[in-house]
């Protein structure tokens, strides 16, 4: 059963008459360890709490050596609590395809593949050679850059704890190696906008922290476990952080959303348009939390209609691209539309006859950002096509603008959640 706030920042007292064995100084320190553990006090255990303990464990005749023994116990569940929290790291792809990286720093470690540690000054170039890399005239397969200062800058761009420098077939990979709550409050800023209501700002921490922790256990035999783009989550390294981004990832370290006690897939999108979408309608899987549920709160998104006049020609050169084998694009036609609203199939109409082509894979040739959802109609105008539609993104999980309404009116991120993805709960990781 999950706590309320109020439980989780409860200080941890022992209570003598409630529990039997009290008087057993070896049994009431199981009891005590038990609780440590079980209520995940980690972060709110005072000193106070244990020494008042340690008090009455004494009056119950408790030895020297006992004493002695709990709080080597004691110290040594800190240290393991915090070792496993701050070894929670992500790994993510920050730099791509690109021919060279200048990275810039103070107190930098520097490192290649076989661990050999490297001079370099405060600022250096890795470039992409036949070798692999090159680094002031030396030649690595990969390099580990640390940050003892606890960040370091990358082509302009600041990010926390490490990067590892790869070398692609073509190309140099950078890749942010850091711990997955300061991975989140570089996302807030670049998903949505820290200064939305705190609850909308929780709600996409905890969003964005079960998505990455189960793309990191599905990804966990490759080089990254996320890309920093629309491909995964948007994440633009620590340059982006503010006071209540932070403040959003901490009231929820932790948190993340479950469906039969495992974390789900929480996949989340800018504005729906009306109606979340089925994730069956979108890719060859559907999930019982992901079927579609009304939303009329992102009526107030910025991007909730749009318009988009293409040329002919431009769609069909786009399409040619894509590898369909059209001349002459006459029009394009919906052909059906599922519960949600949004167009399942379209028919592409040229000289020689036609082609049916899914919705989702013409909005992928075509551009994310130019076909905003598959929510839309479309006329002819010339040589050019007018799309008009509702909605940014696919339309599956939590809407952000919808999410952000519902905070002003008053809903709480876990029942902003629980809303979006029905059947979930929230439990905590850590």
């Amino acid at each position: 059963m999950m706590q309320s706030p109020a439980q989780a920042r409860r200080p941890l007292r022992i209570n003598s008459s409630a529990y039997p064995d009290y008087r057993y100084p070896k049994r009431e320190l199981v009891v005590f360890f038990t609780l440590y553990y079980t209520n995940d006090m980690t972060k709110t255990l005072t000193k106070h709490d244990f020494f008042d303990f340690i008090i009455r464990f004494g009056k119950s005749r408790l030895r020297i050596f006992s004493l002695f023994t709990g709080i080597l116990l004691f110290a040594t569940c800190l240290l393991t609590a915090e070792k496993a929290f701050s070894s929670d790291t992500i790994r993510v792809a920050v730099l791509k395809g690109i021919d060279s990286v200048r990275i810039e720093g103070t107190g930098l470690t520097v490192s290649d593949e076989s661990g050999r540690q490297l001079a370099v000054p405060l600022s250096f170039t890795v470039t992409r050679e036949k070798s692999g890399l090159s680094i002031r005239g030396m030649n690595a397969r990969s390099l580990l850059v640390a940050a003892s200062g606890g960040s370091l800058i990358a082509n302009g761009k600041g990010f926390r704890n490490a990067v590892e420098i790869l070398a692609l077939d073509r190309g140099i990979l950078v890749v942010n190696e850091l711990p997955l709550e300061d991975y989140l409050a570089g996302i807030i800023n670049c998903e949505i906008s820290s200064q939305w209501s705190m609850e909308a700002v929780k709600a996409q921490a905890v969003v964005a922290r079960s998505y990455a922790v189960f793309q990191r256990e599905a990804r966990k035999s490759m080089p990254y476990h996320l890309e920093s783009s629309v491909l995964d989550q948007v994440y633009g390294g620590s340059d982006l952080e503010d006071s209540r981004a932070v403040r959003g990832v901490r009231e929820t370290a932790g948190e993340v959303v479950t469906y039969n006690g495992k974390v789900i897939q929480a996949f989340f999108h800018s504005s729906c348009g009306g109606h979340t979408e089925a994730s069956h309608n979108v890719w060859a899987f559907g999930f019982p939390y992901l079927q579609g549920v009304d939303c009329r709160y992102c009526m107030a998104s910025p991007s909730i209609a749009w318009e988009q006049t293409l040329s002919l020609k431009k769609i069909e050169s786009l399409l040619k691209k894509s590898g369909y084998g059209i001349s002459g694009l006459r029009g394009i036609v919906p052909l059906s539309r599922n519960a949600s609203g949004r167009i399942d199939t379209l028919s592409i109409v040229f000289d020689r006859g036609s082609i049916n082509i899914a919705a989702v894979e013409f909005r992928k040739t075509v551009g994310y950002s130019v076909i905003k959802s598959t929510s839309f109609e479309v006329r002819s105008s010339g040589e050019n096509l007018v799309f008009s539609g509702v909605g940014y993104g696919h339309g599956v999980g939590l809407c952000q603008w919808g999410a952000k309404k519902r905070a002003e009116d008053g809903f709480s991120y876990r029942e902003i959640l629980t809303y979006y993805y029905p059947g979930t709960a929230l439990d905590r990781i850590y």
